[in-house]
This record gives C-alpha cells, structure tokens and sequence, in this order.
C-alpha cells in the first residue's frame, strides 16, 4: 500500500473512531509500528491530528473565531449555562474567560446576585457593566480581534494577584492523557494561570470537545474539578468521572 493510501486510511479511521490506535493500524495496513508512527507525525505536522501516546486523536471541531464560535452549539450551551447557575452564590470572587459558554452563563445571572467577577473577555464586560450588583475587573492587556480577549503578561500579572472561589473556563480540547489543549499559546497561557488562581475549576464544554486536543497545553486533565456538559450521559464521559472529576 502507497504512502497517501495509508495516510487516507488512517484519516477515514479516525473520523469513524475518535482515534486511532498504532498497533491497530499496524495490523490492519500489514506495515511495522514505525512506519505507522511516521505516518502519524506526518499527518500531525500537517495539522490533521494530533499524536498522544499509543495513537492519535482528532483535532477540536469549533471554529477559532469567537463570531463563528458565538452561533454554534447555541442552544447546548444556554442548556450548560443553566446547569452551570447552580454553583454560584452570593459573594463569591469568580474567574471567566472569554469562551462563548461563559458568555451564555452570564447572560442568565440573575439581577439579585452579588458576586465579584473577573475576566479578560471584553463581551462579558459589555454584558455585565450595568448589572446592579455583580462587580466586573477586568484583567487588561493586549486585545485580540478574533477572540475577543485580552492576552499577554499584563494580563497574566493581574491574574496573579487573584485568589478566586471558582474559576470558569471554557475548553477548546479535552482528553484524559493530553489534557486541557487549545488552539492559541497566549490564550493557552492565560487559561493556565486563571486555573492556578481559583480554589475550584469549572469546564463548560459541549461534547463534541471531548477527546480531542490542540498544540498549546493548559493543564493536565485532572486540574479540572467539574465539566458541565450537554450530554453527561454519553459513555465517554467515563474516563473522567474514573479519574474523579464530577460530571453535570
């Protein structure tokens, strides 16, 4: 079998499978382990997968741009949104990020409750600037256009200083070996250091997210505590709730 009939093989397989599996591959294209392993590390380089131990994994299915990321999954996510309201109450300090999940939760706070909320994402900002009684700090730093977000070590230092009762962040990737991944460095960077400043971590991710991965890591998988999800009930949730993670 040619080289390009191999690598059509594996990228139909994956589609099917969510993943594919090196000694797998090895027996079904009746080749060694290393040629399918430089097989895979081609396909990866080019951005059609990405390698974890034993295999690979799809990449994430969402657009990067937060105006095409806005409309999709929109109904999932107000369905998270409201599931996700249960664990906010009065006075606490709340990490968000600029994910279009985080979005949709705060569009449903209630006029009644007091939090402090900080974020680097300019949307919630707009959103929550004339809520009676939720404070809103904004990180600062480097805007970006497509995002919506401010990234960079401005925003990073302000991160820092924070001490939060519950960080929410949404995920671009997630998967039990390669953890929490996305798609941009400094956005990577600043998820990571939100994660380090809340007591409890909080993942709004639909379901197409999970077992997939992106370049950029921001945490191993066991830094979440929760993942509110639109569909909880599906078998692949398993592996996390095995790993201790509380599903909703």
């Amino acid at each position: 079998m040619l080289k390009e009939e191999r690598l059509d093989y594996i990228l139909k397989k994956l589609q099917t499978d969510q993943k594919v599996l090196q000694t797998e591959l090895s027996s079904d294209l009746q080749v060694s382990e290393d040629t399918v392993r430089r097989d895979l590390e081609s396909l990866a380089q080019s951005g059609q997968l990405i390698k974890v131990r034993g295999g690979a994994i799809p990449h994430s299915p969402n657009p990067y741009s937060f105006k095409e990321r806005i409309e999709r999954h929109a109904a999932d996510k107000q369905h998270m949104a409201i599931k996700a309201l249960g664990l906010l109450h009065d006075g606490q300090t709340v990490l968000m990020d600029g994910g279009t999940s985080t979005l949709a939760l705060v569009k449903l706070l209630p006029h009644n409750l007091r939090l402090t909320i900080i974020t680097n994402s300019v949307p919630i900002v707009t959103q929550l600037i004339e809520h009676p009684t939720i404070e809103v700090i904004f990180t600062g730093g480097r805007i970006g256009k497509n995002s919506q977000t401010a990234t960079g070590m401005d925003t990073i230092r302000t991160l820092q200083k924070i001490r939060a009762d519950l960080a929410f962040v949404g995920i671009c990737s997630l998967h039990p070996e390669a953890g929490v991944t996305g798609l941009d460095l400094e956005e990577a960077d600043v998820k990571s250091v939100m994660i380090e400043a809340a007591n409890k971590i909080v993942a709004l991710a639909t379901s197409d997210k999970m077992d997939t991965a992106e370049p950029f890591k921001v945490c191993e998988i066991t830094g979440i505590d929760v993942i509110v999800t639109d569909k909880p009930e599906l078998p692949l949730f398993k592996p996390y709730q095995d790993l201790g993670i509380q599903v909703i």
